[in-house]
This record gives C-alpha cells, sequence and structure tokens, in this order.
C-alpha cells in the first residue's frame, strides 16, 4: 500500500512542475523586452512581488524552521531564481526613476527577509513558532500574490473579453492550486492551505469569466478584423482614386 507521505512527495512534485509553468510564463513579455531595447509601460512590480513571495516561502521551508519541506524550497528557490532573472534584464533595459525604483524595492525586500529570518532564528527557539511566525507572513504575500488576477477578471466584465486573460495560465493556475492544497491537506499545513485554496478559487472563477465571455470574445475580435479590412479597402480606393486624378491632371498637361 501507497504511504501518504509518498502520495503527498508525487503531488508535490507535479505542483513543482505546474509552478514551473507559471513562474516561466511571463518569458514572452520579457523576449519583447529584449527585442526591443526597453521596458516599455510594463510594470516591475509583480515580478517584484513574486520574488518576495519566493524568498518567504525558501525561508519558510528550511529545515531550521519548517522541517520535511524540501520540495517547497526547491520550486521557490528555482523561482527566486528565475525572478531575479527578469529583473535583471529589468534593470538592463530601464532608465531613470524606473530603474532607481526596482533597485529600491529589490534592497528593501533583500532587507526584510534578511531581517525576518534573524528575528526568527534568534528569538523563536521552536519549529512551531518558527512555522507560525513565518507561515503567516507566507500566507499575507502569497494571498496577495494570487489575488493579482482580480484586476484582470474586472476588464473581462467591463469588456465583455476574454482576449487579454489567456486560458492556458489560468488551467495552469487551477492545477497549481489543486496540487499544493492537496500537498498540504496530506500532512495538514495551514500557511499552504490557505493561499494556495485561494489560488484554486481564483482560478475558478477565472474558467467560469472564460466560458461565460468567450462567444463574445469571438465577435469581438471578428468585428474588429471586419472594420480593419474595411479601413484598408477604404484607403485602397482613395489612393486609386487620387493615382486616376493624377493621371487625368497629367494628361491635361501634355495636351
Amino acid at each position: 500500500m501507497i504511504s501518504p507521505d509518498t502520495i503527498r512527495t508525487a503531488i508535490g512534485v507535479l505542483g513543482n512542475g505546474t509552478a514551473l509553468v507559471l513562474f516561466l510564463s511571463p518569458l514572452p513579455t520579457f523576449y519583447r523586452i529584449w527585442k526591443k531595447g526597453s521596458v516599455e509601460q510594463y510594470s516591475p512590480v509583480p515580478y517584484v512581488a513574486t520574488l518576495l513571495n519566493c524568498m518567504m516561502w525558501v525561508l519558510y521551508g528550511l529545515p531550521a524552521v519548517h522541517p520535511h519541506s524540501m520540495l517547497v524550497i526547491t520550486i521557490n528557490g528555482t523561482g527566486m531564481a528565475i525572478e531575479l532573472a527578469y529583473i535583471a534584464l529589468f534593470l538592463a533595459f530601464s532608465t531613470g526613476a524606473v530603474r532607481r525604483r526596482v533597485l529600491l524595492l529589490l534592497t528593501a525586500e533583500v532587507a526584510f527577509v534578511a531581517a525576518v529570518a534573524a528575528l526568527v532564528l534568534t528569538l523563536a527557539h521552536t519549529h512551531d513558532r518558527r512555522s507560525m511566525i513565518v507561515g503567516i507572513l507566507c500566507v499575507l504575500f502569497g494571498t496577495g500574490m494570487y489575488a493579482a488576477p482580480l484586476s484582470v477578471m474586472k476588464m473581462v466584465i467591463q469588456t465583455k473579453s476574454v482576449e487579454y486573460m489567456p486560458l492556458f495560465l489560468s488551467l495552469a493556475s487551477l492545477v497549481n492550486g489543486i496540487c499544493w492544497t492537496a500537498y498540504a491537506l496530506i500532512r495538514f499545513d495551514l500557511y499552504i492551505t490557505i493561499p494556495n485554496g485561494l489560488g484554486v478559487m481564483f482560478a475558478v472563477a477565472q474558467l467560469v469569466l472564460y466560458a461565460i465571455y468567450y462567444k463574445s470574445t469571438q465577435q469581438i475580435i471578428e468585428a474588429r478584423k471586419r472594420k480593419a479590412d474595411q479601413v484598408a479597402m477604404t484607403e485602397v480606393v482613395v489612393d486609386s482614386k487620387n493615382n486616376t486624378s493624377s493621371g487625368a491632371g497629367a494628361a491635361a498637361n501634355g495636351r
């Protein structure tokens, strides 16, 4: 018979995979930034916020804080490396006030996590106390990260279009949330359960919106294409008339 710990480990490995997909999802954005040599209007906040979330979970998973959490460390350690790469690219292609702001946020985050680690490891002397303190902070930051799609969901409702809410990411978020919620419930861990349970709820809500507004999105896209075709045809007709007029004028001058 398969032990609960074995099942938990298998689910955790699957959760690592789905979380990795989510961490890599901004790659097209950063390819565009690299190609254009500018961050344009992109905000660094999501990547800085995700970095803070990953650093806190790595701290939570340390054996001195919450033993037997190696899978928490592996995926969040990987997430830290990925987010640092994103932020390095952002710094490379930003200038002035934007670059200073990112550097300030990055410095503040590192200082905050270092301070929390030092205080927890020196003042809290049991695993339960350390897990509770760091876990509460992880719940706060994790919930904030999972709640980020609320702004996109609001836009979907206002525009009746899911064009800017990719189905693949919503599905990946759902699978990721289910995996980590199951992982936390097998050997009950309240601090992993809360943010990932909320993540499942938000992902389900996104999929419901996708089902509701999929048809209207296709109609909006088709209408936009028709309008673009009409504009293109109008421009062709105008150009043809101008060319005809120019030809007639030239012929008259020749006579």
